[in-house]
């Protein structure tokens, strides 16, 4: 379902925001600012565990975002430029060690991606061309 920026009195929504899942249970929080998502926003998952966290600025998505998994283990670091990918991204196996990670430029991989395996040892490495 696509979210609006207007309440249910046809306003534009303003200040403090909670999303709900169709049982009532909490599916996201932040603020808008004329309709539009602004400031700090988290979002849950259906266990209410903290699914991901980060911000947006005049309804773009924007700076560092993390996300986890079901069981509350971290599943991704990246950041966020202009809406698109930017900067090093990270993501993590289910037992938390480091999956892969690089660099995002304008939402394209570029430079060097190393790969790890469950165990943290390295298993590859790509170059990417921005």
């Amino acid at each position: 379902m696509m979210e609006s920026e207007y309440d249910v009195n046809g306003r534009l929504k303003n200040g403090p925001y909670e999303e709900l899942f169709a049982d009532g249970s909490l599916s996201a929080a932040g603020s808008y600012v004329d309709g539009l998502k602004d400031g700090e926003w988290k979002y849950y998952l259906k266990n209410g565990r903290l699914k991901a966290e980060g911000r947006y600025d005049k309804g773009e998505i924007a700076g560092a975002w993390t996300w986890y998994r079901a069981n509350g283990k971290l599943m991704q670091t990246g950041s966020f430029k202009d809406g698109q990918k930017s900067g090093v991204w990270r993501r993590y196996h289910e037992n938390g060690v480091l999956w892969d990670e690089g660099e995002y430029r304008a939402d394209k991989r570029t430079g060097e991606w190393k790969t790890y395996d469950p165990d943290g040892v390295l298993t590859a490495t790509k170059t990417h061309r921005a």
